[in-house]
């Protein structure tokens, strides 16, 4: 009898259907590309080139005087280069003299949680070294990540990688985790005041491995929730100070980093 129970348990197991496994949802990818395409107004549309993704949205925005270097601005989780927040930063970033190059993360179906997109983190590394060499090929000398939430905890795993083109500057914002590597550029870590209660533990956290560099440093921007919402001039101009003083060399050596 008992082996009989155990046989019909392992039969219904086996006719049992698969639980889906998440996946980056490039049909969605494509429809955020259709509908925000035609509607931008600052910028224009590039197309990278990686292994996985033929065809990946960026959109560039340039400065009208000889640029100061280039930002690869990444969003958060779900949504598209020029959602709120991400399209207010990467316009007032070329207004302050920067090239902006806004990068369409991997994106996964309606309703995955943060946990889901661990499985994405292969595919924005490679989207974001696309992004680092499409400036090259630009020009571009100096070269940032600003990345927001979950983008931010994509540019974390990136930047650890052996294999990541270095940078000269990071920017989170509302990043939820803490440093996976002691970082080798200057950092400036911001969180909202009201922002979610991971993002203000872990940037305790990271606040202890912040690169001793006379540029580095955490920054709250007061009144403000995850998405800086009316806060976006803000975030921009504190975003745009730090990058002048990194791009004019006010930072002493990358080399004189925070223990891990």
């Amino acid at each position: 009898m008992k082996f009989r129970i155990t046989v019909m348990l392992a039969a219904a197991l086996a006719a049992a259907p698969a639980i889906a496994q998440p996946a980056i949802d490039y049909a969605r990818e494509d429809r955020w590309a259709q509908e925000i395409v035609p509607s931008i107004v600052v910028g224009d549309a590039v197309w990278l080139v990686t292994p996985a993704r033929a065809k990946v949205l960026a959109i560039l925005t340039e400065p009208v005087r000889v640029p100061k270097g280039g930002v690869i601005v990444i969003h958060g989780l779900g949504v598209h280069p020029d959602f709120g927040m991400i399209g207010a930063v990467r316009a007032d970033l070329a207004d302050a003299g920067y090239v902006t190059l806004s990068v369409q993360m991997p994106v996964l179906a309606t309703g995955a949680t943060r946990d889901d997109y661990a499985v994405a983190l292969p595919a924005a590394a490679e989207r974001i070294a696309a992004a680092i060499a499409f400036l090259r090929v630009q020009g571009i000398r100096k070269i940032a990540i600003v990345s927001h939430s979950v983008g931010a905890t994509m540019a974390n795993a990136y930047l650890a990688r052996p294999d990541a083109a270095p940078v000269d500057a990071w920017v989170p914002i509302g990043m939820l985790v803490d440093f996976a590597s002691a970082p080798a550029a200057p950092v400036q870590d911001i969180v909202a005041e009201n922002d979610f209660p991971e993002v203000v533990g872990s940037a305790a956290l990271r606040a202890k491995r912040l690169p001793r560099d006379g540029c580095s440093r955490p920054l709250t921007i007061k009144g403000a929730d995850h998405y800086f919402e009316r806060r976006e001039k803000e975030l921009a101009a504190s975003i745009a100070a730090f990058l002048d003083r990194v791009t004019t060399g006010k930072c002493s050596p990358r080399s004189a980093s925070a223990p891990p």
